[in-house]
């Protein structure tokens, strides 16, 4: 890996192209740019770079806006658009064609078609050979001025190129890897991404550029136009690929790729931040969970992976049981409540003291054992709903007298003991029903199984007692009146 030797604070961008939504990959990048910033001081910029009009999407420009919000990551400029600066960017275009760094292209599309496929009779990569440069610059004034299209190539300096990189240490690329003089002005006038890019990183005072592995065949382009255009070049990290459990590119069958995805999974933000993070950086020792202070204070670029990472969804369902289960629960509800309005439930700032306070307790209890704030919102169903469904093969066992006696009878004494439990808290309910156990000579278990099953309809949970503290005194005795009638209607059927 290279070594960054600049000091001080760093002026850092994330460009996405508004064609698409906001993906892991593009999220990463985001936050490591984010991190370096935080770690070092300056500035974040944020740029949209929209010049491709056929691509460009104004609606995925709020998308990519809303999703690195929501992800927390946090901007200090922009949102720029690169569209915006077009007259900059052909005047840099004027500049380097006055300095001769650059010069117009007459050759027509058949010219080069026909020189492509010469190339391709000979089994050789086709590289454009530099046909215009003979023409002298009055020559070519004098052709424009005639009318006659032109495109403008950036001529490359002989010999190879290299540059440093924060991730792969020395890149080379050598005069064998087919460079030529590349287009940085269309026939229609309009800059190409390689001249924009870089005329935008100079004006913008950009430090560094942390940025996907596929715009490494891009830099060798970038380093000379950054240098002809009288400008620093900036300290180039390119982060490898992010790959699915295939160990190929990730795509939607080997994990959702958007961070609106995830969103809509259930996925705490602070949880995908953390994950992403460590999908190619380490801390440089075996934390795992990070809060977004403690990640700052350890990020240094020398700890970036040059190799693939591989994106786990089992391990990102872990991050975010671990989030769910620590952060304060005012932070999990925030999150909840579009799920809880989903499942038609309360929300969080109910105006009912009751209500807000069972949802409150009910959210507590489940989410250390919820995957996700869906899943959590679904569990929460039973706590609001006026009558629960139980299905007869979970409920089938209560009928068996021989395991089960009088569950019935049973179910109807404790649910009059629970009306009378002062505090409706765990150790009266569980001491009520234990006594009523004793009383009754049989064991706990047959109340505990059935009082679970008609609370939640299901057989399995969390502690018996803290379901009911949290279900409060008027659920419990509604739900356990409807079991008690749905057993007896079952065993007189």
């Amino acid at each position: 890996m290279g070594n960054d030797t600049t000091s001080g604070p760093v002026r850092v961008r994330f460009a996405p192209s508004p064609t698409g939504y906001l993906h892991v990959g593009g999220a990463r990048t985001a936050i490591y740019n984010e991190l370096l910033r935080r770690s070092r001081g300056g500035a974040l910029i944020l740029r949209i770079e929209d010049t491709d009009t056929k691509r460009s999407d104004e609606a995925m420009t709020r998308q990519i806006q809303e999703g690195l919000s929501w992800l927390g990551v946090e901007w200090d400029e922009g949102p720029l658009l690169q569209s915006e600066r077009s007259e900059r960017h052909r005047a840099a275009v004027e500049e380097l064609l006055e300095s001769g760094a650059a010069y117009r292209c007459f050759c027509s599309p058949e010219e080069l078609d026909a020189l492509r496929e010469a190339a391709r009779a000979r089994k050789e990569t086709f590289r454009y050979p530099r046909t215009c440069l003979a023409h002298s610059r009055e020559a070519s004034d004098r052709m424009a001025a005639d009318g006659r299209p032109f495109a403008v190539r950036f001529k490359l300096p002989d010999g190879g190129i290299r540059f440093s990189d924060l991730v792969r240490g020395e890149v080379e690329f050598g005069e064998d890897a087919a460079l030529d003089d590349f287009i940085i002005q269309r026939t229609d006038g309009t800059p190409t991404y390689h001249l924009s890019v870089v005329v935008d990183d100079l004006d913008m005072g950009v430090t560094h550029v942390i940025r996907g592995e596929d715009h490494l065949s891009n830099t060798p382009k970038h380093v000379p136009l950054f240098e002809a255009l009288g400008g620093r070049v900036p300290v180039f990290a390119h982060l490898p690929l992010i790959l699915g459990t295939d160990k190929k590119r990730l795509s939607k069958r080997t994990g959702a790729t958007s961070v609106e995805e995830f969103r809509d999974q259930g996925i705490l933000h602070q949880a995908l931040y953390n994950y992403l993070a460590l999908l190619g950086w380490s801390p440089g020792d075996d934390r795992e969970i990070l809060s977004r202070d403690e990640m700052v204070e350890a990020f240094t670029t020398d700890r970036l992976n040059a190799s693939a990472a591989v994106f786990d969804p089992e391990k990102l369902a872990w991050v975010n049981a671990q989030y769910m289960s620590s952060l304060p629960l005012g932070e999990v509800l925030d999150q909840l409540a579009p799920f809880l309005a989903e499942q038609g439930l309360p929300e969080p700032s109910a105006a009912d003291p009751a209500v807000r306070g069972r949802l409150h307790a009910a959210a507590d209890l489940h989410r250390q054992r919820a995957k996700n704030l869906r899943h959590l919102a679904e569990v929460l169903g039973p706590y609001f709903a006026d009558r629960l469904e139980y299905g007869d093969d979970l409920s089938e066992r209560f009928l068996d007298p021989q395991k089960f006696p009088d569950v019935t009878g049973l179910l109807g004494e404790l649910r009059e003991r629970y009306r009378a439990v002062e505090p409706f808290e765990v150790d009266p309910l569980d001491q009520a029903l234990r006594t009523l156990a004793e009383e009754r000579e049989v064991k706990a278990a047959v109340l505990i199984h059935p009082l679970r099953m008609a609370l939640s309809g299901d057989k399995a949970g969390p502690p018996v007692f803290d379901l009911v503290a949290a279900m409060g005194r008027e659920a419990t005795d509604r739900h356990l009146g409807h079991f008690i009638e749905y057993l007896e209607g079952r065993r007189g059927a």
